[in-house]
């Protein structure tokens, strides 16, 4: 009997009659059609009219991608020598879905002891990754040879622990450029939250700092991995394919690392900062801050107490060519620019010195308390005579000595890559002072700010960009790192300065070598040169002493800043010396030997 029968008579026997069996025999035919019609109806939505979603479905639920990490791209100087690259180490992960949940405590357990990390911290690490996830989750990396040998042997009592080889950050050079290239470090939890929409997982390493976080984008790299199938439980069955990861691009950078070297060097264990740029173009040599730090003790995760005991009382995680100081009598520079192109004074303008000028109650004493004399614009330069800049800013004022200020650049970021670190400096006037310290610009302000001083703020970048203004015939550079090909044209614009005016600049800048406050320096075999002493009060420290140059004197390639903070002493004494070491070797005096490839 078929199905529908036997359903038939079973109705047929419980009601206890037999009238009528035709008509629900009916029924129950049209009832067996419509049901499975329906089914059919479902089928064919599911197969043919849903299909390639459905199939799409199933895939996500039965495929998996096993992430794989890239290899971070290498940086490099101008001529190819490496700064940062990576190296391979062994390094721990787990496997979150290899185990169930109540099995993950005693491998951790094991695991902790092994690698002396607390327990409490990898059981963290696991949640929040979550026991499902198909994603490695890395624990230890960099381990020595005897832990790796350790999680080797005792590896059937790790089920779920991986030791694989992985590439780390390097840096060949220890803590040479560490400012410039900065360091990298794993995402914290914040982070990662914010760059997770970006392709980023946990565990992952990024820039954290310097070169290495400005171009992160292009030295990250794509993550590769493998197609795996997995069945309902999230066990692996068998692996499908394999995408390799594309490693990140390699970043060539306009420092020299033989002229990194000798800056560094010539800064010793001074606190403070060298700044070498080319005027033409803006691209930057060498860039130095002290203290300093070793990048390469990021590539391993480090504790609270670590990074607390790194920061230190001297800050040197601060890139201080990068902050902003006052610029002394180096701005002599913008005091005489502003004078000349305001039709005030002329290139043949003498004025006479003395000790001191008064204002009011006030008096504003040259550094020798004594004077010079008679003196012009190029013999002011030379022996930096404060009270011939003094009577230059009371006469010209405020307003004329900021608006030049400005146009060269001071006040506001450079445009250098490094643009999250770098201070504006500061360029104070009158709606300042009235906003923040409820008093009117004075004369005593524009006469501070004549050579330098006041509140006045300048980086040493920002100072080798002035300098750089007059080496290159009156253009203000943008500083970069990032070497390119583009012509100089594209990274400097006009001042729009008075042939005149270069003219009186580039003498008196000379003469300060050949006969003035830094005439020690005039021995050297390096070509002609020229430059500027700066000392600058900072009370209740000892003062800062600047030093700014540029060279060849006919066509300048190089300039150079250096700044000693709290150092005493005097630009001349201090940090004269100190730039000077930088140029003989970059003309080839006293070059360090060559950096390995």
């Amino acid at each position: 009997m078929t199905l529908l029968q036997d359903l038939t008579a079973s109705l047929d026997t419980l009601a206890g009659r037999t009238v009528g069996r035709r008509f629900q025999a009916v029924f129950l035919m049209i009832l067996a059609l419509a049901v499975g019609g329906g089914f059919s109806l479902r089928l064919f939505q599911l197969q043919m009219v849903n299909g390639d979603y459905n199939r799409q479905l199933a895939d996500h639920n039965r495929l998996r991608l096993v992430p794989n990490r890239p290899a971070r791209g290498t940086i490099s100087d101008r001529n190819g020598k490496v700064l940062a690259t990576s190296r391979l180490s062994q390094g721990v992960s787990i496997w979150p879905i290899a185990l169930a949940e109540d099995q993950w405590p005693g491998v951790i357990d094991r695991l902790s002891r092994l690698l002396k990390i607390p327990a409490e911290d990898i059981q963290k690490r696991l949640a929040a990754a979550g026991y499902q996830s198909l994603e490695a989750v890395s624990i230890a990396r960099d381990i020595s040879p005897a832990q790796a040998t350790a999680v080797a042997e005792y590896g059937d009592q790790l089920p779920g622990v991986r030791l694989e080889a992985e590439a780390i950050r390097n840096y060949p050079n220890g803590d040479l450029a560490a400012h410039v290239l900065g360091y990298t470090g794993e995402l914290t939890d914040k982070e990662l939250a914010k760059k997770r929409d970006q392709g980023y997982r946990m565990g992952d390493v990024v820039g954290k700092m310097g070169v290495e976080a400005v171009f992160e984008p292009l030295l990250r790299g794509r993550w590769g991995g493998q197609q795996v199938e997995v069945d309902s439980g999230g066990r692996i069955v068998r692996i499908l394919g394999n995408k390799p990861p594309l490693s990140g691009q390699d970043v060539q950078l306009t420092l020299d690392i033989n002229l990194q070297k000798a800056a560094e060097a010539a800064l010793g264990k001074r606190k403070g900062a060298i700044v070498a740029i080319d005027p033409r173009d803006g691209a930057i040599l060498a860039m130095v801050s002290r203290p300093a730090y070793d990048p390469n003790i990021f590539t391993t995760r480090i504790t609270q107490a670590q990074w607390k005991a790194l920061q230190g009382s001297d800050h040197p995680f601060l890139n201080r060519s990068l902050q902003a100081f006052p610029p002394a009598s180096t701005f002599k520079i913008v005091t005489t620019a502003a004078a000349l192109e305001s039709g005030k004074f002329s290139p043949n303008t003498v004025l006479s010195t003395f000790p001191y000028v008064q204002v009011g109650s006030i008096q504003f004493w040259d550094w020798n308390r004594a004077g010079f004399g008679p003196l012009g614009f190029t013999g002011a330069m030379a022996w930096s005579c404060d009270t011939f800049f003094y009577q230059v800013g009371m006469r010209i004022g405020g307003p004329t000595l900021i608006e030049m200020t400005r146009r060269f650049g001071f006040g506001r970021k450079t445009g250098v890559e490094l643009a999250p670190e770098e201070s504006p400096g500061f360029v104070p006037d009158k709606d300042w002072k009235l906003k923040t310290l409820k008093t009117d610009w004075v004369i005593g302000d524009a006469i501070n700010m004549s050579i330098g001083q006041g509140f006045l703020q300048a980086t040493p970048l920002q100072t080798a960009v002035m300098f750089a203004a007059v080496a290159n015939g009156g253009y203000r550079i943008t500083p970069h790192l990032k070497k390119d090909a583009a012509a100089p044209e594209h990274w400097r614009e006009s001042l729009r300065l008075k042939d005149s005016t270069l003219d009186v600049l580039r003498r008196g800048l000379r003469q300060v070598i050949t006969g003035g406050t830094g005439a020690a320096l005039n021995s050297s075999p390096i070509p002609p040169f020229a430059g500027k002493t700066g000392t600058a009060e900072a009370p209740p420290g000892a003062s800062h002493a600047w030093f700014g140059a540029y060279a060849p004197l006919d066509q300048p390639k190089i300039v150079v800043v250096a700044f000693a903070e709290h150092s005493g002493g005097g630009g001349g004494h201090v940090a004269a010396p100190i730039a000077l070491k930088v140029l003989e070797s970059y003309f080839g005096h006293g070059q360090p030997s060559p950096a390995k490839p």
